[in-house]
C-alpha cells in the first residue's frame, strides 16, 4: 500500500526551457504555463487556496531556477530532487511512458508517496555564492582543456594557448575576489568561514564551498553528514558473499574540493597526517586511507559548526 501525504497537497512540475507542466496530485489537476515570471506568479495565485505540502522539481540544468525563486518568494515549500530518483521510482512503479504531462504527474506522485523532505530555502546570497562557485568550476574546466590542447598542438600555436590560459587565470582571480567580497558582506558567513579556516588544510575555497553547497553542516550526525557528502562506505553483501565497502552518491562539488583539501591536510594537519600514516601502515590502500581521512575531516568540521568551536579546542579533538 502506498504511503500518501497526510497533510497538504503535493505538486510536481516538469521543467522545460519554455514551458512548465504542472500536476496537482491529490486533485488530479494539470496546468501548462510559460516559464516566465509573469505566468509563474499568475499560476501561484491560482493555487493559493490549497494547503501545499511541497512542490517537487527536478534539477534540470538551471531552467528550474526562476520557478524555484518565485516559489520561495511566495513562501511555498519546494523541493529540488535528483532526476535519477524519480526515474527509478517510475521503473519500480512500472511507468514506462514519457511525455511532459506524464512526467509532471510522475513527479507529483513521487512527492506524495516518497515525501522528500522540504529543506529551508536558500537565501539570495547563498544562491549568488553557488553561482560564483559554478562559474569558477566552468573556468577551471576551460583552463584544463586549454592546457591539454596545448600539449598536442604545434609550437607556432603555443603562444595563443598561453595567452588564453593567462586570461582564464585572471578570470579565476576575479571570481575569487567576488566570492571573498560576498562572504565578507555577511557577518554570520564571514565568522563561519573563519571558524572553518581555523582547521589546518582548510582554505577559503573549501570553507566557501561548504557554506554554500552544504548548509546542513552542523545539523546532522556524523553518519548523515558523511553520507550527504558521499564519503560514507556502504556494504555490498549478499548471502555468504562479502563485497568491498565503497563510497557512493553524495554532492560531487563538495567532495571534489574536500579531496584536494584533505590531500593538503595529510601534510599540514597533524591529526589527519597521523591518521593517514596509521591507516597506510596497517596495509590500507592509499586511496582508501585518503577517503577515510576525508570522512574524518568532514565529521570534525561538522562537530565544530554544531558546537561553535574552533580548531585546537579540546572538544574538537574529542569529536575527532
Amino acid at each position: 500500500m502506498r504511503k500518501e501525504a497526510t497533510e497538504g497537497v503535493n505538486i510536481g512540475a516538469d521543467i522545460g526551457k519554455s514551458f512548465l507542466d504542472i500536476q496537482l496530485h491529490e486533485r488530479d489537476r494539470y496546468w501548462q504555463i510559460e516559464n516566465t515570471k509573469t505566468e509563474i506568479n499568475r499560476w501561484i495565485k491560482t493555487i493559493r487556496r490549497f494547503k501545499i505540502a511541497r512542490v517537487v522539481l527536478e534539477a534540470t540544468g538551471r531552467y528550474e531556477r526562476l520557478f524555484y525563486e518565485q516559489l520561495v518568494e511566495a513562501g511555498i515549500p519546494v523541493v529540488i530532487v535528483n532526476p535519477l530518483k524519480v526515474r527509478r521510482y517510475a521503473g519500480a512503479a512500472g511507468i514506462l511512458a514519457k511525455t511532459d504531462k506524464v512526467d509532471a504527474k510522475l513527479i507529483a506522485e513521487f512527492g506524495a508517496v516518497m515525501q522528500p523532505e522540504v529543506m529551508p530555502p536558500e537565501s539570495k546570497i547563498q544562491r549568488q555564492i553557488k553561482d560564483l562557485l559554478v562559474r569558477r568550476r566552468q573556468i577551471m574546466t576551460m583552463r584544463t582543456m586549454e592546457k591539454n590542447r596545448g600539449k598536442i598542438m604545434p609550437k607556432y600555436l603555443q603562444a595563443d594557448y598561453r595567452r588564453h590560459i593567462k586570461f582564464l587565470e585572471k578570470e579565476i582571480e576575479r571570481v575569487d575576489e567576488k566570492l571573498d567580497k560576498t562572504i565578507k558582506a555577511e557577518e554570520l558567513w564571514r565568522a563561519k568561514r573563519e571558524q572553518l579556516e581555523s582547521v589546518p588544510g582548510v582554505g577559503k575555497l573549501l570553507a566557501t564551498t561548504l557554506i554554500a553547497e552544504l548548509p546542513e553542516l552542523g545539523n546532522l550526525n556524523p553518519k548523515e553528514i558523511a553520507a550527504l557528502v558521499g564519503v560514507a562506505p556502504f556494504n555490498r553483501d549478499s548471502g555468504s558473499q562479502r563485497g568491498k565497502r565503497r563510497i557512493k552518491g553524495g554532492r560531487a562539488p563538495v567532495r571534489t574540493i574536500l579531496y584536494m583539501a584533505t590531500l593538503s591536510s595529510t601534510i599540514h594537519n597533524p591529526m589527519i597526517r597521523e591518521f593517514y600514516k596509521r591507516l597506510v601502515a596497517q596495509g590500507k590502500h592509499k586511496k582508501v586511507a585518503l577517503t577515510a581521512c576525508m570522512r574524518k575531516m568532514i565529521v570534525v568540521l561538522n562537530a565544530m559548526v554544531r558546537d561553535g568551536t574552533y580548531w585546537g579546542q579540546s572538544d574538537v579533538k574529542l569529536a575527532a
